[in-house]
């Protein structure tokens, strides 16, 4: 058990990538709003490394960044002001987030 509890605390420390996937109302209105986030985003320790739309819909959006370790990953997604953000910039389908550690 030792050794499993040292192993999360170590993964604990590495850096996480967040992957982000939601629909929104206009890309062009979205990404002014997600521009505009930029320093939220920095405050929480997280960088942008992605930002892609789907080839079938332009207004599915996946955002991929990568945070210091997964307490500012999990911070970052679970922040009570990031829903209105969304909103506001025209997310209208439910954000998925996934939190990755590379291992290749």
């Amino acid at each position: 058990i030792a050794m499993l509890s040292f192993a999360f605390m170590e993964a604990a420390k590495e850096k996480v990538t967040v992957i982000i996937t939601h629909e929104v109302k206009d890309f062009a209105v979205w990404k002014k709003g997600f521009d505009a986030d930029a320093p939220n985003r920095a405050a929480a320790g997280l960088n942008v490394t992605g930002l892609y739309r789907s080839i079938d819909n332009q207004n599915v959006v996946t955002v991929s960044m990568e945070a210091p370790n997964a307490e500012a990953a999990k911070g970052f997604s679970a922040n009570p002001n990031l829903k209105a953000v969304m909103e506001k910039a025209g997310v209208i389908s439910a954000p998925e987030f996934k939190f990755l550690t590379k291992v290749q």
